[in-house]
């Protein structure tokens, strides 16, 4: 069944080089109204989602549709039929001795395949990239999300058919592992894949995949408050970085501060308690938080929570010396996702920014704003770990390829 499957959505990726950017436009400006008309079939189908899952789950906060989450999907889907075209730039133009004519042009890759959990928005943000960059897309979503996936894919369908395009551009995969091992060996079919979710989703895409991978890592994200870091910048930028959206992968999993300002450590930490975040503290950290943070949330650390991804109210703190110290930290227990430094100090900022091996690098700022449309790119596919190829968020421009155009007169190579 999912050979079918991969078949037809490889013929109807065809007929996509021939749809104009208007008709996409149009298509996704009807798609986001669709959204919100029939917002209550999607949330019924969520809550059967939500039914099967405790509330307790890290990924409950990810799994779980709102009428807000709804409506910010739409208004992204609009944002993406509003940006240009990422297609037919012309990324460089020559012409040789013997007068050919040489153009490298953006195109689509073909045929984009995402393997995803238990997050049901990921559906909407894809195909809407997709179809905007003119690539068909494959969708394995989880079981956890099936009901939402499903209800979403439904709507997708009804809306192309309303303006006279195959359907077929996107398909939903089922819920299965063997779906899953289909998609990572669909040569011919699949262009690339792209897994989105958790450490051992990607470690098993990697390790078992035939058809090419963009590697989407986790976001092991650490803060390091430094020597000279602002207090008042400090407490509402670590706050929003672990608590804004605990399950997200941008979400702060370990602060890093400088022995000298540990005495700000409580008040640093003061939003945090007021959250319920479980900190897990060096000794030294330890002995300053412990007259003031409440018991049944602090804990000493071990090694291992300096290279978690908490995905919850969950977070590690470690005292550090320098800026050197804080940069050897993240290199040993970083991801290369997103992180940041808080300080006052350029020269520490700016060695911080060209040192650090990162997607994502912040001065005084959270990285809660690693997100592609918080970065103007509209919707996102994924936050890229890799170097080769794109890195960071990815949207539309990532969602491209070139070809090269030659044009002669007659020429002949001698």
């Amino acid at each position: 069944m999912p050979t079918e499957t991969f078949a037809k959505v490889k013929a109807a990726s065809l007929s996509l080089s021939l749809t104009s950017d208007e008709k996409k436009n149009e298509v996704l400006r009807a798609l986001a109204d669709a959204v919100i008309a029939f917002q209550d079939d999607i949330l019924a189908a969520n809550a059967q989602d939500l039914s099967r899952m405790s509330k307790d789950n890290p990924l409950y906060d990810r799994l779980q549709l709102t009428s807000k989450r709804l409506q910010d999907i739409a208004s992204d889907m609009r944002h993406v039929s509003a940006l240009p075209s990422p297609l037919g730039r012309i990324l460089r133009h020559t012409t040789l001795e013997n007068g050919l004519d040489l153009k490298r042009v953006s195109v689509p890759f073909g045929v984009i395949g995402v393997i995803y959990e238990a997050r049901p928005n990921v559906t909407f943000d894809v195909f809407s990239l997709c179809l905007k960059s003119g690539n068909a897309c494959i969708l394995k979503g989880g079981k956890d999300a099936d009901c939402s996936n499903q209800a979403a894919i439904k709507l997708i369908h009804q809306v192309l058919l309303e303006h006279d395009i195959n359907p077929s551009i996107v398909e939903l995969l089922p819920a299965t592992h063997e779906a899953t091992g289909e998609m990572l060996n669909a040569v011919g079919f699949v262009d690339v894949c792209i897994p989105r979710g958790g450490k051992k989703l990607i470690q098993f895409v990697r390790d078992n995949a035939r058809v090419p991978v963009i590697e989407t890592g986790a976001g092991v994200v650490n803060m390091y408050f430094d020597e000279f870091g602002d207090k008042k910048i400090g407490i509402p930028v670590i706050n929003n970085a672990k608590t804004r959206r605990v399950s997200v992968c941008n979400a702060l999993d370990c602060l890093l501060i400088h022995k000298k300002r540990l005495s700000d450590l409580p008040g640093l930490c003061a939003l945090l308690k007021e959250k319920q975040v479980r900190i897990y503290a060096d000794e030294l950290a330890y002995n300053m938080l412990e007259e003031e943070y409440p018991s049944g949330l602090l804990f000493h650390a071990t090694e291992e929570n300096y290279g978690t991804e908490y995905m919850d109210y969950a977070m590690a703190v470690r005292t550090v010396g320098s800026l050197e110290e804080a940069m050897l930290h993240i290199r040993t227990y970083g991801s290369g996702h997103s992180e940041s430094i808080i300080t006052e100090n350029e020269n520490n900022a700016a060695i911080f920014q060209a040192s650090v091996d990162a997607a994502c690098v912040y001065v005084n700022a959270p990285t809660s704003f690693t997100d592609g449309a918080q970065f103007g790119l509209g919707a996102e596919i994924g936050i890229s770990t890799q170097k080769l190829g794109p890195r960071g968020p990815m949207a539309l421009e990532e969602m491209t390829t070139y070809k090269w155009l030659i044009t002669g007169h007659g020429q002949i190579r001698p």
